[in-house]
């Protein structure tokens, strides 16, 4: 079974797919990877959906909400990154975005006159630091290579840096079995006390919610949509209860349950 996810090869995605299955393929964006498991092109996918610096991955979070897929797993791993070039005299550092803002103050204090460039993946910059010794790139110190050197490493701006990622699967597979549950709301409706009684669905049955995130919903202005994780499977009684005062709550709307699953994590 093919793992679809961030490429090109050297990812973090990628480290956290081949925790799924070592036969990974790759597409360019977060999108395109939601889109082929939707339409059952692939039977699972590897996607990020939060860091512990930047916070959510806002591409995701759109295209999730979009799509008609399955959340089977989470997993957790380490982010650890390293600066990486032909030699220290680069013009340009080139990377994901997110791995460009976990990087922040490193790249502040020590390449304050140095461009930057956002690219698709962190291994598409490194590939560039490969293929030009003017540019270098963010990736783990193991994608250095024969070509390139690790100029410094450790240069994420927290110690603690780590990525957690969905593995994603046909609609077919949601699965209410897991101790961890990942729901869409759309309320379509906007007055005083509307987030209180989202939140009060959960509070009143003692369920923790690990994560609630709002969206524009791009239907207009002010308008949006809630992603919520909570830590209770969609089995439970007390999840059941909740959702189904979430959906009289969002009784104009719309409620996606994306499934129950449990957590994975993976050391490099």
């Amino acid at each position: 079974m093919s793992i679809v996810t961030l490429g090109p090869a050297g990812t973090y995605s990628h480290r956290a797919a081949r925790a799924v299955n070592e036969d990974v393929v790759f597409r360019e964006s977060v999108s395109a990877i939601i889109s082929v498991v939707g339409d059952n092109q692939y039977q699972r996918g590897v996607v990020p959906i939060e860091n512990s610096i930047e916070g959510s991955v806002t591409e995701t979070l759109d295209a999730i909400a979009e799509a008609e897929i399955a959340v089977t797993n989470e997993i957790i791993t380490p982010i650890r990154h390293a600066l990486l070039a032909q030699s220290p005299e680069f013009k340009r550092i080139a990377s994901h975005s997110q791995a460009l803002a976990q990087c922040r103050s490193y790249l502040e204090r020590e390449y304050p006159d140095t461009g930057l460039e956002a690219v698709a993946s962190t291994a598409r910059g490194v590939e560039q630091a490969r293929a030009d010794g003017s540019v270098a790139g963010i990736g783990h110190p193991d994608n250095a290579g024969e070509i390139l050197s690790v100029i410094a490493e450790d240069i994420q701006d927290q110690s603690s840096n780590s990525t957690r990622f969905f593995v994603i699967a046909p609609r077919s597979e949601r699965d209410p079995a897991g101790g961890k549950s990942t729901v869409v709301v759309y309320p379509n409706a906007n007055y005083p006390g509307l987030l209180l009684e989202l939140l009060e669905a959960f509070a009143e049955r003692d369920i923790n919610l690990s994560r609630i995130e709002s969206r524009p919903s791009g239907n207009r202005l002010g308008d949006y949509l809630f992603h919520i994780d909570f830590d209770a499977g969609l089995y439970e009684e007390r999840a059941q209860a909740a959702l189904e005062q979430i959906e009289s709550i969002a009784a104009d709307g719309w409620i996606k349950r994306l499934g129950s699953y449990d957590r994975q994590h993976v050391l490099y």
